[in-house]
Parts: C-alpha cells; sequence; structure tokens
C-alpha cells in the first residue's frame, strides 16, 4: 500500500494550485460554483465535513438498494459514477491542460481507487447485509491509520475505533455478526476497504496537485470510463430506463458528487492517518439511521460500540490539534 503524505493540512494553499498556473486557472477561480466549494471548506469545520458526507454515504446506500434489482450491482455502480461524473465536470470544467505526467498519474490511480472502492463495495452489498458490510469496509482506513501514523496516541485511538467496530459488527444491524455472511460478499468488502484506503491516500494527494474540485472531477471521469463496460454487460438496456436513471442520479449525487467533495475538502485540512480513524464513524452512522429511519432496534451493545467509535474519532481530533 502507498505511504500517505505526513500532514497534508499543513501543506501550504500554494501547493493545491497547478505547477503552471494560468489565467483561465485564475478566472475560474472566482466562479460562482468555486466559492460555493470554498465557502463549505471555510464554514465548517473538517470533522463536520467528514460527518456530512457519512451522512450523505448512508442515504445515497439506501436509494441504492432501490435500484439493485433493475440494474444489478455493476449497473448501479455505472450509473453513479457516470451521473457523478457528468455533474462534476459541468459545475467545475476542469482544465486539461497545464498538469504535468505525475498530476496525471495521481489523478489517474485516484480513479482507479474510486472504482474499484465502489465496485467491490456494491458486489458485497449485493451479497451480505450493509451494516457488516460497512464495518468490514471500514477496516481499511483503520489499517491505514496504524500503518502511516508517526505518532504512538494515534496507535490507541485506532484499537479503539476498532475494538468499537468488531463489537458493532457482531450486535448491530439487528444482531448480524459476520459468521454466517457469505464468504465472497465478506472479501469483497474488505477488498472494498483496501481500495477505501487507497482512495484516502490519492485524495490527499489529487486535492495538494489540482485546484477546488477540479481534480475529483477528472478522477471521477476515469472512475465511469472503467465501471462502464461491466455496468452495460450486466445491466444492458435497463440503465437507460428514464426512473432507473433519476434514481441513479439520486445515487451520484449522495453517493458520490456530495461526499466526495466534502471529503477532499476534509483532507486538505485533517492528515490522512486523522481521517482514516474519522472513517469508523461510518458503521456508527449507519446503525444510528437504522435505528431513526428504519426503527430498527439498537441494544445497550450497540450504543457502547457506537461511543467506542465516537471518542476515538474525537480523541484522534484532538490529538492532531494539539
Amino acid at each position: 500500500m502507498p505511504a500517505a503524505s505526513p500532514s497534508p493540512a499543513t501543506t501550504p494553499a500554494t501547493a493545491t494550485t497547478p505547477t503552471t498556473p494560468t489565467a483561465s486557472a485564475t478566472a475560474r477561480t472566482t466562479s460562482p460554483a468555486n466559492r460555493l466549494k470554498g465557502g463549505l471548506g471555510g464554514r465548517f469545520g473538517p470533522v463536520a465535513l467528514v460527518v456530512a458526507a457519512g451522512i450523505s454515504v448512508q442515504f445515497g446506500a439506501a436509494l441504492a438498494v432501490m435500484i439493485m434489482p433493475r440494474a444489478g450491482a455493476a449497473g448501479v455502480v455505472t450509473l453513479r459514477l457516470a451521473a457523478a461524473a457528468l455533474v462534476l465536470l459541468a459545475v467545475c470544467r476542469p482544465k486539461v491542460r497545464g498538469y504535468s505526467r505525475a498530476d496525471w498519474g495521481t489523478v489517474v490511480a485516484f480513479g482507479v481507487a474510486m472504482a474499484g472502492m465502489n465496485g467491490l463495495f456494491y458486489q458485497s452489498i449485493d451479497r451480505i447485509p450493509l451494516g457488516p458490510a460497512v464495518t468490514l469496509e471500514v477496516l481499511g482506513p483503520l489499517a491505514l491509520s496504524v500503518l502511516v501514523s508517526r505518532r504512538l496516541v494515534n496507535l490507541l485511538w485506532a484499537g479503539l475505533a476498532l475494538g468499537g467496530v468488531v463489537l458493532l459488527s457482531g450486535h448491530g444491524g439487528g444482531g448480524l455478526g459476520f459468521g454466517s455472511l457469505d464468504p465472497l460478499g465478506a472479501a469483497f468488502a474488505v477488498g472494498a476497504g483496501a481500495m477505501w484506503a487507497a482512495y484516502i491516500v490519492f485524495s490527499a494527494r489529487t486535492g495538494r496537485r489540482f485546484p477546488q474540485a477540479d481534480g475529483l472531477a477528472l478522477a471521477m471521469a476515469v472512475a465511469a470510463v472503467i465501471s462502464l463496460p461491466l455496468g452495460v454487460a450486466q445491466a444492458g438496456p435497463a440503465l437507460l430506463v428514464p426512473s432507473t436513471l433519476a434514481l441513479g442520479l439520486g445515487v451520484a449525487v449522495l453517493s458520490s458528487v456530495l461526499p466526495y467533495t466534502l471529503e477532499l475538502l476534509a483532507l486538505r485540512r485533517l492528515p490522512a492517518p486523522t481521517f482514516a480513524i474519522l472513517m469508523s464513524l461510518e458503521p456508527a452512522i449507519a446503525a444510528t439511521a437504522g435505528f431513526l429511519v428504519l426503527h430498527q432496534a439498537m441494544s445497550l451493545l450497540d450504543a457502547l460500540a457506537i461511543a467506542l467509535v465516537i471518542a476515538a474519532s474525537m480523541g484522534a481530533v484532538r490529538a492532531q490539534r494539539g
């Protein structure tokens, strides 16, 4: 696994501009879309950005479940990434000139990680319940936080978060643990977690090399191109049904456009290890959403697991600020 940069948050603001800035690039930073993105980054703290992204992803996953019988897992991924790419390209209007080969290598790697993360995750939830799938997936970011952290205290917070994740996996989501899971579905979830860790690394690097969300838009286009053949092969004409397209656009906004933009902004102000630990909030958000929206029962062990995960995330943030 490639090592993450020690501290994206401390990178000077000028590092996020292309190596050969042009007048058009300067003009684009004052566009309404970029002022909106800049306002999001300034108005909310990085932790709030991560939490908001997690909430958006959970609602997007719920909407994706409605499309799965129509288009299959690969079809849903194609709809999500293609619609998200079109939206981001239209909003950001990224330029394609003036970047180095290393810049393009970074954005392509980001797109590959994004496509792999989404493809493997949707194959997973096509076979196992959402709660255990998210819990297994989040082990990737937790492993990243341990591997790249240079502070002993981050190992403590990662271990505490891992304890909460394991506890939640055994008792959350209606009492579903790992013992009865389909092995292939569980393997897909673990693979998605590995790609999630790569996504965190290359999202941070892309954010430093490209202005605003330009790199995200280009990487999303790469991911869409990668997923398109698989989606067409599985779903075929079903991808063009108007109702399916509308639901796919909703999934794209909730699960890709909004959360990935928020996470990119957060990664400009948080080190990758801290961000990775904050990703352990995902299973807790999923369990809370299930309780509030789907009226799924939450036991005392569920509440304890969520408390451990949140405490670990808060501790990681406090350690970074200290």
